[in-house]
């Protein structure tokens, strides 16, 4: 009797149908019964998905990562506080973009999650007319992401866009990419987490790879160092400049610095959009409390700023212990257990690293990571992650592989016309 019954499971074909009007909800028919069964679903019921208005609704999409990973032990779940910060149309990204928020429900219940966003400076600099989707959460059902990835393109294609490409948080500034390789590995802070399914779920809505990109880990920075060291004895002559630790005092002014060397030294790369005065202001807000002077350093040639390199102590080490919350029940005790083991972080990531064109192969870049090696990670006692580089970049990753460093983590960011509806 139940052979026949998953006999007949197996036969039973998938109908679903789809129809998307500009303001409407999608609506997608699952079939009965259902083949595959999840926890949130149940047979004949329809995949809802409705654009997010309401603070209750707000509070569901940035609730609902905690039902895909209560069983996955390396993942970390973000602080509420800061999402509902980095949610609100107050963020700097809403000065000159506009994003949207849809949730899908069955049966009452929210079953998946997805942005869409629109970042005019982007489409301007690279004379493009592309749009992202990003924050991408579901079950393990292909009709469920369909009905998300619809959503998502029928806002984006009444902006006029052509193109969808993520997952994007907002912009390639933010937390970006898809991880494809390394899933045992907690994610350092700013970088991505998922499960391995998301990459089925995406790839069967016809999106195709745009680019890859690395994480890179020094488990011995001693070794790395001495690397490195025999590798400026050949360039000492060459290095211009001098290496100097940011001013926290003045921690605003050298935002802006090393804004400036961040525009002009990524101009060139792949999915590159400039920092808006706002947002490296918002960012440097975000980062004071665990930015560390000898972790945050700045190159200057005659007093100007020609490079710098940022790290910082992976913070979601501590994160991970306090699930989301700051106060419990009216008490501190988040709060407590952060500052606990925030003080006990022996890993770190680094962040940036950027040097202005007319610096490069002239050892700038390598004098400032040996010097964060010596004073950020060897004296610390630490091992760290730098992340991202892209694929493209065979410059750098030929230099970390020089070094001793090992690519642990590959994430992938994905592209899709919109000229054509995507699969049901």
């Amino acid at each position: 009797m139940r052979k026949n019954r998953l006999a007949g499971r197996r036969r039973h074909k998938a109908v679903a149908s789809t129809q998307i009007r500009p303001g409407r909800n999608v609506i997608l028919a699952l079939p009965a019964p259902y083949p595959c069964w999840n926890p949130y679903l149940v047979p004949q019921i329809e995949v809802e998905v409705t654009k997010v208005e309401s603070r209750a609704e707000r509070n569901a999409f940035i609730k609902f990562p905690w039902r895909i990973y209560r069983n996955d032990p390396a993942w970390v779940p973000p602080l509420l506080i800061e999402r509902k910060e980095f949610l609100s149309r107050k963020h700097p990204f809403y000065q000159h973009g506009d994003a949207a928020l849809f949730l899908a429900r069955a049966g009452g219940e929210i079953v998946g999650r997805i942005m869409a966003s629109d970042d005019p400076n982007y489409n301007a600099l690279h004379q493009s007319n592309v749009g992202c989707f990003g924050l991408f959460e579901s079950i393990d059902d292909q009709t469920v992401a369909n009905a998300l990835f619809t959503a998502a393109a029928d806002w984006l294609r009444r902006k006029g866009r052509q193109e969808i490409i993520g997952p994007i948080d907002y912009s390639t500034n933010y937390v970006c990419g898809l991880l494809v390789d390394g899933f045992q590995y907690s994610p350092t802070l700013l970088t991505s987490h998922n499960p391995p399914y998301y990459r089925k779920l995406i790839e069967g809505w016809e999106f195709e790879k745009a680019m890859d990109l690395y994480a890179w880990w020094f488990s011995d920075s001693t070794d790395a160092a001495l690397r490195l060291r025999r590798l400026m004895s050949r360039m000492k002559d060459r290095q211009p400049a001098s290496i100097r630790s940011a001013d926290l005092k003045n921690l605003e002014a050298e935002g802006r610095r090393i804004r400036e060397i961040y525009n002009e030294a990524w101009q060139k790369n792949w999915g590159f959009v400039p920092f808006a005065e706002a947002e490296i202001d918002y960012m440097t807000k975000e980062l004071k409390p665990i930015v560390e002077a000898d972790l945050t350093l700045l190159a200057e040639v005659e007093g100007r700023p020609v490079g710098f390199i940022l790290a910082v102590p992976d913070i979601n080490v501590a994160l991970q212990k306090i699930n989301g919350r700051l106060t419990w029940f009216g008490l501190p005790i988040g709060l407590i257990k952060l500052l606990y083991y925030k003080s006990r972080i022996k890993k770190g990531r680094l962040i940036a690293l950027g040097v202005i064109p007319k610096y490069r192969r002239r050892g700038v870049a390598e004098a400032l990571v040996l010097q964060i090696m010596e004073e950020g990670m060897i004296k610390r006692g630490c091992s760290g992650e730098l992340s991202l580089t892209l694929e493209n970049n065979f410059m750098i990753n030929r230099f970390l592989e020089a070094i001793g460093a090992e690519k642990y983590k590959t994430y992938r960011i994905y592209r899709r016309s919109l000229d054509e509806k995507g699969p049901a």
